[in-house]
């Protein structure tokens, strides 16, 4: 398997967490997003992602993109240790989890919304900066609520075994610590992601481990 992948992108951070968990070796190929290199838009990466986006799994004949179909597709091929739990609902649970940070808290942060409200709209650090603290405030207030409602053990997001919730987890909250913002009050979320991140598939994983960190 060839993972292409940025090793700040926190897309293709859940997906290292993942090929780590499942025992997965793979040939990682960075793909630089800064400026000028700007490698996202080249036509070479664009014949593999036409939205110019990571991470991208080559998986023999396979391309495929969007880190939860990616991790979600490890999951089916390499099903040990599972990532989802057995019961429909409590599978529904971790889902919801995961999309939460994925889809609500991500998106709304990622490295393309924030140049672009840089240039066009003219926005200043201060402005941008203010952008991204409020969004990951309000999503991870949310997260904090209902993983308290779910009955976390303090170590997982969901029951007492890494699941694909955790996957996430991580990444947002080491985006938000890089970003200055304030994460005190969700005290369980440090604790999990505090857990979490001693685990050696998490570790691994880590931005600062990937190969290209110290260029």
């Amino acid at each position: 398997m060839k993972l292409y992948g940025y090793f700040r992108s926190s897309a293709a951070y859940r997906v290292r967490i993942a090929l780590n968990l499942k025992g997965v070796d793979y040939e990682s190929v960075p793909v630089d997003l800064r400026a000028p290199a700007n490698a996202q838009h080249s036509p070479g990466f664009l014949a593999l992602n036409p939205q110019g986006l990571v991470p991208v799994l080559v998986d023999g004949e396979r391309t495929l993109t969007q880190s939860l179909a990616i991790v979600e597709y490890l999951e089916e091929v390499r099903p040990q240790p599972p990532l989802l739990p057995e019961a429909a609902a409590d599978r529904a649970q971790v889902r919801a989890l995961a999309l939460a940070i994925a889809c609500d808290i991500h998106p709304l942060n990622n490295t393309r919304v924030l140049s672009y409200l840089r240039a066009p709209l003219g926005a200043d650090e201060a402005a941008v900066s203010a952008w991204y603290a409020h969004w990951v405030a309000r999503g991870l207030r949310a997260l904090e609520a209902q993983v308290a409602r779910l009955g976390s053990d303090g170590r997982h997001m969901f029951g007492a075994a890494v699941t694909l919730a955790d996957v996430c987890l991580v990444p947002q909250m080491y985006n938000a610590r890089r970003f200055h913002c304030d994460v005190t009050p969700y005290p369980t979320l440090r604790s999990i992601s505090a857990h979490l991140e001693t685990l050696p598939a998490f570790a691994r994983a880590a931005p600062e481990r990937q190969p290209e960190a110290a260029a």
